[in-house]
């Protein structure tokens, strides 16, 4: 059996054909979705490019060991070294592949995790360095490429998937494909730069957010951004960029699935798509994924198919982070070092499980504009944010998706708050949470101590 890992980096979870909340065009996609598990209540550890890809690498809360943000801006740490859950399947026979953007580490690479063979977008760099030596690049906001699809990044990704698969057949393999996109600039060659009319998209459910009542940095990161006189219709353009950019990845899995099809190894290959994170983009007047733990960027796109595994939709809470080891050691017969999630292998088998998680954690530092740490506990329905130096939030997302009102102080929700609270406060201390390690900060949930 192979094992086909797709993952994009700040993939928003609506952003979906299959979905259904937005006119996104992503057929390849959808039809994964159709054949396999589709988890609508998929989210990240850590909405941070680093400390997520580890967490997906390891089964480990980042904040565990102080892996709080992404290199560069400030030293990152890396786990604990281990055999790790790659470096399992080498053992167990199979060829490993990694191809694309690993940003998991700036210390090591890899083939120090396992991966036999290393195929970097710094080949496509200079591809492109080589036969457009004039080509140029946009802002933030993105732009359309000036290169032809073909030679686009995830095409050239797709493509060069493809000749592994092809090159592996007859043999057991693990191949993880990462893309850079949609994280901004999104830059989406034609035909997907002009696939969706700016007048006609419709803005994320948190674009009307006024953030009135909300953390004070989260103005103030709008402000850092230069983003205070952006209006409504001001969005429609990079939300609309955004999505065409979607679409031309989901393209490209079309290629990586078909490599699969025209070798005869769809049915002996477990395929999975997901992200790192979401973005922003627009929603609350902001860009990127820094001091919020919104669904737009906590919540990720998750999909499964391959032998074994069940069609339909799955709406437990599970974590791309956390649960990922554990599922892959079940699913291939390996032993991983201990994660802190559990094995979601009996949901994609389409089981009941009645005992699975009701509340699931994630967690954010800040990065560029400061540190701002923060930490999050999500059911089905209600969201509570402990913010350790600023005042705390909590969403109704039913009747309020878009996380617009903070109803932190609506007395009718305290007795569910000061619950979440302990909930959380338990959760941390399980996972090593290095916040709660000497005592200080346990009050502020143990005993809502918080203005």
């Amino acid at each position: 059996m192979n094992f086909l890992m797709i993952v994009a980096d700040q993939h928003r979870a609506d952003a979906l054909g299959c979905r259904g909340r937005f006119d996104i065009r992503t057929p390849n996609l959808d039809r994964l979705a159709a054949r396999g598990t589709y988890f609508e209540n998929a989210f990240t550890p850590l909405p941070v490019c680093t400390p997520a890809r580890q967490s997906m690498l390891t089964g480990l809360n980042p904040d565990s060991y102080g892996a709080f943000w992404n290199p560069g801006f400030f030293a990152a740490a890396d786990p604990p070294k281990n055999d790790y859950w790659p470096e399992m399947l080498r053992r167990a026979g199979m060829k490993t592949v990694f191809l694309g953007k690993w940003g998991a580490s700036a210390k090591t690479g890899p083939t120090d995790w396992g991966y036999e063979t290393y195929i970097p977008y710094g080949d496509w760099a200079r591809m492109v360095r080589e036969k457009y030596p004039d080509l140029k690049g946009h802002g933030w906001f993105g732009g359309t490429s000036g290169l032809p699809l073909a030679d686009s990044k995830t095409h050239w990704l797709a493509a060069r998937a493809a000749e592994q698969i092809e090159a592996l057949a007859g043999r057991p393999w693990h191949i993880r494909v990462d893309y850079t996109d949609p994280h901004l600039p999104c830059e989406p060659s034609e035909p997907f730069a002009s696939m969706y009319d700016p007048a006609e998209t419709e803005l994320w459910d948190g674009c009307a957010d006024t953030l009135e009542g909300k953390p004070y940095i989260q103005k103030q990161q709008v402000v850092s951004w230069g983003l205070e006189n952006m209006t409504a219709d001001d969005w429609r353009e990079p939300v609309a960029r955004y999505r065409g950019m979607v679409s031309q990845i989901d393209d490209s899995v079309g290629i990586i699935l078909d490599a699969l099809e025209r070798t005869g190894q769809t049915e002996d290959t477990v395929v999975m798509y997901l992200s790192d994170h979401g973005d922003t983009c627009g929603s609350h007047g902001m860009l990127d994924k820094h001091y919020i733990l919104y669904d737009d960027v906590v919540r990720v796109p998750f999909l499964a198919a391959g032998p074994g595994i069940a069609a339909g939709r799955r709406k437990e809470l599970v974590s791309i982070g956390f649960d990922l080891a554990p599922t892959l050691d079940e699913l291939f017969g390996i032993r991983s070092p201990k994660a802190v999630g559990r094995s979601m292998a009996p949901l994609l088998r389409g089981e009941r499980v009645p005992d699975w998680r009701t509340g699931i954690n994630a967690s954010s530092n800040g990065q560029q504009f400061g540190f701002f740490n923060q930490r999050m506990l999500r059911d089905s329905r209600y969201k509570y944010i402990w913010n350790m130096t600023d005042v705390d939030e909590f969403y109704d997302t039913l009747e309020d998706p878009g996380e617009t009102r903070n109803l932190i102080r609506a007395p009718e929700h305290a007795e569910r708050i000061a619950a979440m609270r302990r909930e959380l406060l338990a959760l941390l201390r399980e996972q090593g949470d290095l916040f709660l390690k000497g005592g200080w900060l346990d009050r502020q949930l143990e005993e809502g101590r918080k203005i």
